[in-house]
């Protein structure tokens, strides 16, 4: 399994996440996506409007690796905050069905290779899982 139970837990309940991305000259772009879970495919799926005229879609098309951090602060008193790392492989698809009628055609689709937690299950956890 790419996930644990309380990390897929966690990304159930949150709907945004912030994608970083690097461009083929080495500039780095941080955005705030929509994602949704494929646990068939155990990837995650990022979809948006008209989201291949974008530079993070543009950055995948050209092999970026990317790293998708999701995360909420839980109390400020005393400071709780959890959350996910999720770096990986991203393919950018087109002529996909879209995973909200609203969004366009495209998607990224991030293959996790490290995941990096913390706050959900215990102390931080961080571990391959893929070659």
């Amino acid at each position: 399994m790419t996930f644990t139970e309380a990390e897929l837990a966690f990304l159930r309940t949150q709907r945004i996440g912030r994608l970083a991305t690097v461009s083929p000259g080495g500039q780095v772009q941080n955005n705030p996506v929509g994602f949704f879970l494929n646990p068939e495919l155990g990837t995650v799926d990022i979809g948006g409007h008209n989201l291949g005229a974008t530079k993070k879609f543009r950055n995948i098309q050209a092999g970026s690796t990317v790293s998708l951090v999701v995360d909420e602060l839980v109390s400020t008193d005393p400071w709780v905050v959890r959350g996910i790392e999720i770096r990986g492989t991203a393919q950018a698809l087109t002529g996909v069905e879209p995973p909200v009628p609203f969004f366009s055609g495209e998607l990224i689709r991030i293959r996790p290779v490290r995941i990096v937690s913390w706050g959900l299950d215990g102390p931080t956890a961080s571990r391959t899982v893929a070659a």
